[in-house]
């Protein structure tokens, strides 16, 4: 299975901490946090990577190489290839970017700054079974008012990041997608963005959206506050290698 994974932020609030490389290549201990992305995704069979790179992407790239070194937890060896973004091209810009090394009818998407402890193959069963364009993952949080609520009926998705000032706990967009090429078409040359412009695009039109909210293991080490947690969590072994 193919994984776009989404690397090419300039991590400007993680900058305090680390300034010498792109955020998702932090260092954990001895390995970047990416490194525990890709393991993650490499125990579900998700072993062909696509990372789409921008900010000292080159750093990824030597790290990372053509991935045989690295093997998943049932002996696989991975594959990783590079897609460079000349200029900052938003999330939907840059899938559309690294989406010309994709293969298959259907990939995922993450983003490599962020670890997230799912059933990937869950979410392959649910696009099938509900035949699906897109299918991603929920989280439920104690204040949607900090974010954008995303809102699930019956398996289908029929509000993503809707604003509101009520503080109370709600479902929001986890950042875990699986998507058909035939979205991946409909993505426009240049900088797009998905969660404001193409998802709620595909909604306005019909597209079938659909999803379930997980309660797995999430951080996102953009701030660093949650990088220093990460590496708390990985040093008491709440997340395993």
């Amino acid at each position: 299975m193919q994984a776009i994974l989404l690397a090419g932020g300039l991590g400007t609030r993680l900058r305090s901490v680390v300034s010498d490389r792109p955020k998702p290549m932090a260092l954990i201990g001895d390995k970047p946090f990416m490194e525990y992305v890709v393991h993650e995704l490499s125990r579900h069979g998700i072993t062909d990577i696509i990372v789409a790179v921008g900010y000292k992407g080159t750093m990824v790239e030597e790290y990372f190489g053509d991935g045989s070194r690295m093997t998943s937890p049932d002996g696989q060896r991975l594959k990783v290839r590079y897609a460079y973004e000349k200029e900052l091209l938003g999330t939907a810009g840059a899938i559309k970017n690294a989406g010309r090394l994709v293969t298959e009818d259907s990939f995922f998407v993450l983003n490599a700054d962020t670890f997230y402890q799912i059933d990937y193959g869950r979410l392959v069963r649910l696009q099938r079974q509900q035949g699906l364009d897109m299918a991603l993952v929920l989280r439920q949080v104690p204040d949607v008012s900090r974010y954008g609520e995303a809102v699930l009926r019956g398996g289908y998705l029929t509000a993503f990041n809707e604003k509101t000032t009520e503080a109370r706990p709600g479902t929001i967009n986890g950042g875990v997608y699986r998507m058909s090429r035939e979205l991946l078409d409909e993505i426009p040359e240049g900088k797009v963005s998905l969660e404001n412009e193409m998802i709620p695009r595909w909604m306005a039109k019909g597209r079938r959206l659909g999803g379930f909210v997980n309660d797995g293991y999430f951080i996102d080490i953009g701030v660093p506050e949650d990088y220093f947690r990460f590496a708390e969590d990985v040093r008491k072994g709440i997340v395993a290698w």
